[in-house]
Formats: structure tokens, sequence, C-alpha cells
């Protein structure tokens, strides 16, 4: 088996691969801060919980874009797990190329989404991510990362009105009835949701400008299932699409 760890900004998300399938995968919050040995215990109930064991894993993939979590992640592997490790990097082989943009500044967890488009849907193809923050990430025809956008999350947004503004409260993430918001609530809901739909169909719009009107447009992320019925350029919501591209990472330089 191969054990796949995507390390973000919330979540540690972690995936088993079996002949080349994905068979199980869990999250752990990656905002609290807990010791090696304490990930390694959370590890091992998650995954005996499915009746696997740890010790059979042949193979790691690691994707971070958290230094101090990478750190403890590490740690654990040398002490806990004797399989080989490939942590995702530019300097692998990724079966596509990055181009015009500084590779090093690229996110580990967007090289893993631009692997795996690339290789199942081809180019151009447009990556939208509804994470922490919501991004594009954008491929050419040629399997040219060519960069792409960063914007703010829903998640993180609602969170900062929440705390900057002492009347608003937290909300839930969900369409509400209408677009006029008949309470703070409500109003909440629709500057969010319709309001990201929006931002997102609008920088669609921009980016087939300059890429064409061929290029596909993929989503993943956690809240890509509930944006979808506003975002009609989306053809596709790829839940598990940064695993699979450390999974095809990992195949590329074992």
């Amino acid at each position: 088996m191969i054990l796949v760890i995507d390390v973000g900004n919330t979540n540690i998300t972690l995936g088993l691969f079996k002949d080349g399938e994905l068979t199980q995968s869990w999250r752990l919050s990656s905002r609290v801060a807990r010791t090696e040995d304490e990930i390694w215990v959370f590890m091992n109930m998650l995954v005996r919980g499915a009746h696997i064991e740890l010790g059979d894993v042949v193979g790691i993939a690691l994707g971070s874009v958290v230094p101090s979590v990478t750190t403890s992640l590490l740690r654990l592997i040398n002490k806990h797990l004797k399989a080989r490790l490939v942590e995702v990097s530019s300097d692998l082989n990724l079966g596509i190329t990055i181009k015009n943009v500084d590779p090093h500044t690229v996110g580990a967890d967007r090289i893993c989404n631009a692997v795996a488009g690339f290789d199942r849907y081809g180019g151009p193809l447009a990556i939208v991510d509804f994470g922490t923050a919501t991004t594009f990430d954008i491929i050419s025809k040629k399997g040219e990362y060519l960069g792409g956008i960063i914007a703010p999350g829903l998640e993180s947004t609602a969170l900062s009105l929440h705390h900057l503004a002492a009347k608003l409260p937290m909300v839930d993430l969900k369409f509400p009835d209408g677009v006029i918001g008949r309470s703070t609530e409500k109003s909440m809901q629709s500057g969010l949701m319709y309001g990201g739909a929006d931002m997102v169909e609008g920088l669609l719009r921009r980016l087939r400008k300059e890429m064409g009107k061929k290029m596909r447009v993929i989503a993943t992320g956690g809240l890509a299932p509930a944006l979808l019925p506003e975002l009609p350029s989306v053809e596709q919501i790829e839940p598990t699409l940064t695993l699979v591209g450390l999974y095809k990472i990992f195949q590329k330089n074992q």
C-alpha cells in the first residue's frame, strides 16, 4: 500500500492507495499543534479503525504547505515507517513543466492538483480549489503549468467578517433562499455564497479570453459541491484530486 499525506493550512488529509485505487481517506486538523508522537497515535487509531496496519505501507508521498507540520511528519516517518518517501517539490519528475513562474514558489498542493488534473483531462485546463484560499491553477495544452490566481477562501472570509465586525455572526456556508437577505445571517450568506460563485465565474471568463474557449474547468476542495449549482463553467468536481496527484507523483519518482 501507498500512504499519501496532504498537509494544508486547515487539514492533514491521509489516503491509502492499493493497486492504484484510493481505498481509504481520513482528515486531521493541521491547526492544532501536535508532536510527531501525537500524530502517530492519531494515524494509528484511524487506520486500525479500517482494519489496516501502517506497517503494511511500502511507500509514502508527502505534500505540505505547513513547514512546522512537515518537520513533525518527517520525524515520524523516519522513526516509525520503513517505507520509501517521496516529498513533493518542483524538482521531481512531474509529467508537467512549470513555466513562467519560479517553480519553488508553487505550493505542493497546487503541483499535485495540476499533475492529476492534466493526467485525466489534458489541457488547456483550469483547476479551481476551494480551500483556505480559493486558488486557480492553469495548465496549457502542452502540459505547462502557467501560473494561477489566489483569492480569498469562503471560510476565511466568513471568519474574518465575524472577527472584525462585532455584530456579525458566524454563518453556515450555504445559499440563502434569495439574493436579498432578510436578516443579518441571510445577508452574509448571500454575499459569501453568491459573491464567491460570481467571483469564480468572472475570473473564469477572463481566463478564457487568455486561454481560449476550449479551456476545460474542474473543481476540488470541500466547498466545491455547495457552490456547484451556481458554477456553470465547472464541468466536474474531483474531491480527491490532490491525493491522486500525490500518488501519481510517487509512481513517477519511486
